[in-house]
């Protein structure tokens, strides 16, 4: 295992999780959006531009894509984009709220040849979800999960971010998904997008990481898209690679095109390129970012404790979203080591929020933008980024 690790770590000919989020546009507005999500850009991908990049996908080998948003359901060419990838061979695995997923829909999804679909859930009852996705989501989403079933279509996941909220109802999740035939899927709070404005609020303490440890060592069933590698110093590891995979074997492409390091790192000190004016091809082998990133030791920091072979460092968007530095300790570490934070924390810099209601148990949702840090950041390009938002 270390042997194939250290060639991952090195980068390969295609990401192994390519994570395509396809609008910005979302009628939720969770609070915890890792993209800030609610309002499309303008300068969206269309139907065109997506077959193009496609076509890149075929050509490199990608068997498979993550795709997000927004709420993806929500880009005006959805299904065109998703069949045209099956049509290629390409297996889509997408996350949605399910707001928008209707029988006729699931009927849909069920005829592709793969399609795996994530409906996002972050609670076992409507008072803990609705707290975070807003009034009204926790019935739709059962909706959704009930019209995939009816469907036929297998191997549906509920994906939870864990919390504060969601720890204590981890059984409860579990037979959720058993009653409409899915499979349970956690991951983890990050600071990234919304989630800076409530992740001390949500995040999980050391006791709460330990019951979480314990839990899916005792449920190896449950997939984690190996989101907690950083509490493997607690004892064995957990199933995954237990390395952050940014720019080594993950990246995102965003609604205009834009190519970062991971879904959690949308900032422009990630941004590698953009499928606007380079392939894919091209940006994800011979970006400066990239090859930066895969000549580095992951937290080089950290590589004295004798739990580094099983964590690396931990995650590099929550330390970078803390303030902290990225070669010591993830801020999380359930080693308690120090890695304080150092430098101004830097905030997201387009935010495309727009007013929602909140659940009973929530807080009353943002009135449009956030106000914004004032420092800007510049991507490898010397470009720099700004606040474009549209109407939905």
């Amino acid at each position: 295992m270390t042997i194939v690790r250290d060639a991952l770590m090195e980068g390969l000919s295609s990401p192994l999780c390519l994570t395509w989020e396809l609008t910005w546009a979302c009628n939720l507005s969770c609070r915890h959006c890792l993209s800030s999500s609610g309002k499309p850009d303008p300068l969206e991908l269309d139907l065109q531009a997506c077959r193009r990049l496609l076509d890149d996908f075929r050509d490199m080998g990608i068997f498979y894509l993550n795709i997000g948003g927004g709420e993806p359901m929500m880009h005006p060419s959805f299904f065109g984009i998703i069949e045209y990838a099956d049509a290629l061979g390409i297996g889509v695995k997408f996350s949605t709220n399910g707001t928008r997923l209707n029988r006729e829909a699931a009927q849909r999804i069920a005829s592709l040849h793969y399609c795996d679909v994530q409906v996002s859930l972050d609670g076992a009852t409507a008072a803990v979800n609705d707290a975070i996705r807003g009034a009204g989501s926790y019935e739709r989403a059962l909706w959704a999960l009930q019209n995939l079933a009816d469907a036929g279509v297998q191997g549906s996941k509920i994906s939870v971010v864990v919390t504060k909220g969601s720890i204590g109802q981890l059984d409860e999740l579990r037979t959720l998904a058993s009653r409409f035939g899915a499979q349970l899927r956690l991951t983890r709070l990050r600071p990234s997008g919304r989630a800076q404005d409530c992740y001390e609020e949500l995040a999980l303490d050391d006791a709460q990481q330990r019951y979480l440890y314990e839990y899916l060592l005792r449920y190896p069933e449950i997939q984690t898209a190996d989101s907690f590698f950083h509490l493997n110093a607690l004892g064995a590891s957990l199933p995954g690679l237990n390395f952050c995979g940014a720019g080594r074997v993950v990246c995102l492409i965003d609604p205009v095109g834009d190519v970062y390091a991971c879904p959690f790192t949308i900032h422009p000190d990630f941004r590698a390129g953009s499928v606007r004016t380079d392939r894919f091809a091209t940006i994800w082998r011979s970006a400066e970012l990239f090859r930066d990133l895969r000549a580095q030791t992951p937290a080089a920091g950290c590589q004295r404790c004798d739990a580094y072979s099983r964590c690396h460092g931990g995650c590099l968007a929550t330390k970078f979203f803390t303030g902290r530095s990225l070669f010591g300790a993830d801020p999380s570490c359930v080693r308690a080591v120090g890695n304080p934070v150092s430098v101004p924390v830097p905030r997201r810099l387009s935010d495309h929020t727009r007013l929602v209601r909140r659940g009973s148990a929530g807080s009353s949702a943002a009135v449009g933008q956030s106000s914004l840090s004032s420092r800007r950041f510049r991507g490898v390009d010397g470009s720099s980024w700004g606040d474009i938002v549209g109407d939905v």
